[in-house]
Order: C-alpha cells, then structure tokens, then sequence
C-alpha cells in the first residue's frame, strides 16, 4: 500500500515509517499541517496516518479540508488526546480509526493493515488515479497526462484491477478472477494478449510503459510510471 504519514515528531514519523516500510509499503511523509494538506491532496494513498497536533494547521483541520474535497481514503487519527471527548470529535471529524500514543507499533501496522482492507465508498470511488493515469469509474473513461486513452470494456477492467493495486503485483489468478470470474486456469494467454493490447495503448505517445512485468509472478503498475 501507499501510505502517507502527517507527524511533526521525526522520531515518531521514522519509527512508524520503518515498521510500515517493512512490511513492504511505500511511505510518504509530511511534518506540518500545511505541508500534510497539500502533499495528501496531490497524491494517491490507501490510508493515512495524521497526528491531531500538527504545527501550522492541526491534524482534524486537515482531515475535514481533505474530506471537503471528497477525499475518502480511510485516516487513522494518532494523537496524545486519548479522552472520550476528543476521540469521538476524530471520529465525527471524519476518522475511520483512532490511536492514542504511546502505541504499540505491532497494533499500529494491524489497524492500517485493517483500513487498507475496507472498500472505498462514496464520491472519491467514481474516479481512480495512480501516476498520470487517471479512470473515471462511472463513465468507463481513461487518459494519461490529461490524454485520451480509448479502451475496450476488458481492457478497462484490467487498468482497474491494476490502479487499485498500484504499486503491488497482481497476478494472473487475480486478473482471471476479478476480470473474467473463472475459478480455475483456462490455459490460454488471455490474459497476455489483452494486457499486450493495454500496454501498446497505454504508450502511445509516451515513452514509458507503466506496467511492468515480474517474472514469474505477474504485473505491477508503478505509479510514477
């Protein structure tokens, strides 16, 4: 996963850094609130971390600009105000969890592990980036760097499954399950030849190509691609 983590505490931000980067996510970190909003609201992340006092702009501010925006990746609220009063202002602020320091990191990486898993609902679901590819889920519609990418209806659905998992490997059970529904291998490269189709689409006018092969294992979409 791709997280972002908004702590103004360096040890504190690298502790959770190293526990998260070991379990193999990406991690991207800010120290203010300032600096949180604008670096949260440029990316794409599967949860964020938010520490409530942040200098410049504190943690819950943040949160309801980000929230304003439609941003509905999941937060989890990290902060030395443990009373009931402030953790139910979190959470009605718009926190999915909430972690009161000092924690365990063990517990930490449980409950972004658990809000990495929870579906998406809401408005921000109608559209999927990852790098310069962007999706609009209601209209079927894709482009690169602001460009037109016309895709066929399987296509599309491959590009989904792999935006959803930028950054992670996805491999060819996962594309014949999400994308076709078989429970079994076909033993056919219907797989390959559709990808093959993405990709050469997917560079046209571009000089790289998003989708990498691992050997062995499947694809994985980096997201600065």
């Amino acid at each position: 996963m791709r997280i972002f983590i908004a702590e103004d505490d360096g040890d504190t931000a690298a502790r959770i850094a190293d526990c998260l980067a070991d379990q193999g996510h990406e991690v991207v970190i800010a120290a203010t609130g300032p600096a949180a909003l604008e670096k949260a609201a440029a990316g794409v992340f599967d949860v964020m971390i938010l520490d409530r006092l942040l200098p410049g702009l504190d943690g819950i501010s943040v949160m309801t600009a980000l929230r304003a925006r439609d941003c509905a990746t999941p937060v989890l609220m990290l902060t030395a105000l443990g009373g009931i009063a402030d953790r139910v202002e979190g959470l009605e602020a718009g926190a999915d969890d909430y972690l009161v320091k000092p924690f365990a990191p063990d517990e930490l990486v449980a409950r972004v592990h658990a809000l990495g898993r929870r579906p998406i609902l809401g408005a921000a679901t109608t559209r999927l980036q990852a790098g310069d590819i962007a999706l609009d889920l209601m209209r079927r519609e894709c482009s690169r760097a602001g460009r037109a990418v016309l895709l066929q209806p399987r296509e599309f659905e491959l590009l989904e499954l792999l935006v959803r998992n930028a950054g992670r490997v996805v491999t060819r059970k996962m594309f014949l399950e999400g994308v076709w529904g078989f429970r079994f291998d076909p033993q056919t490269n219907i797989v390959q030849s559709h990808l093959s189709r993405l990709r050469s689409k997917l560079r046209e006018g571009f000089e790289a190509d998003p989708i990498e092969t691992v050997r062995g294992e499947g694809y994985i979409l980096r997201a600065d691609g």
